[in-house]
């Protein structure tokens, strides 16, 4: 019966004392090459690699799809719908609306998918600083969301465009700078959104029900029980939200939205970061 005995790998130089300690057949590795890391993960790596596991899976590939999918059609039926006589606004509201309710579920993904898949363990062994990690995943989430509202505005100009060239239409560009506003926080807002409610269960399929119940619900109830009808205007980020896309906002309107933001985006958001700085990695 025979032992084999193995050492492990010793980063720097080994005294002749310790040397002559080692078995006759053990060897000791060299040291590697090259300068040694003096800080941590930079913050930009990270955004890239949290870009990657949004984008570069199976499901994040085929939501985009769906997304596609989605828009191809609205924009088909409105090319044949009435002659394509619609203004730009329309055509864009086609293109934003699919990406805004499905995008965000990317975006939950992200979160959800360290403990469901059990990469949590690799990924804060890599970078320990929770919070940086957190807020790398907010930023590639709004990197996501910027870059498919302007996909958005290029597929409505050019879907635009067709019926003018094609059908014959009468070209309407003019759009509020309000409406464009609205429309391009309603991306981001729901990609945030969803982020924050994947941070703050983390689970997917509780995070997703709840991501698109809980706002409907609260909009049912707003309009329907009368005395919710107070708080849902200050409350109810559908109501909040529909000035911008009417391009018009007062002081107060302001107000309503800022809170109802603060309720369903930014405190959600910032209770999942506080989350995930302190739960146990299994």
């Amino acid at each position: 019966m025979t032992a084999t005995t193995t050492t492990t790998p010793r980063p720097g130089p080994v005294s002749k004392s310790a040397e002559s300690a080692l078995p006759a057949h053990a060897t000791v590795p060299n040291r590697i090459p090259g300068p040694r890391p003096t800080g941590g993960v930079p913050f930009g790596r990270l955004v890239h690699v949290e870009l990657r596991k949004m984008l570069d899976t199976r499901a994040g590939r085929w939501l985009l799809i769906g997304i596609a999918a989605i828009i191809a059609i609205a924009l088909t039926i409105m090319f044949f719908d009435n002659g394509g006589e619609h203004p730009f606004g329309m055509y864009l509201q086609a293109t934003t609306m699919p990406m805004a309710l499905i995008l965000p579920v990317v975006g939950i993904l992200a979160v959800t998918s360290e403990w469901s898949q059990r990469t949590a363990l690799v990924t804060f062994g890599l970078e320990p600083r929770r919070p940086r990690v957190a807020w790398s995943k907010t930023v590639a989430a709004l990197l996501i969301g910027l870059a498919a509202f302007a996909l958005s505005l290029v597929l409505a100009g050019i879907a635009h465009q067709a019926a003018i060239t094609f059908r014959g239409i009468t070209g309407d560009w003019t759009i509020d700078g309000l409406v464009l506003l609205g429309a391009g926080g309603y991306v981001l807002l729901g990609m945030a959104q969803g982020l924050a409610f994947g941070m703050l269960l983390k689970n997917t399929p509780a995070a997703i029900v709840l991501f698109f119940i809980l706002p409907t619900a609260w909009s049912i109830l707003g309009s329907m029980v009368s005395w919710l009808r107070d708080a849902a205007v200050w409350l109810d980020m559908n109501q909040t939200m529909q000035p911008l896309f009417e391009g018009s906002l007062t002081g107060e309107q302001w107000a309503h939205l800022g809170t109802s933001v603060a309720v369903w985006v930014v405190l959600p958001l910032a209770v999942g970061i506080w989350r995930l700085s302190r739960s146990e990695v299994k």
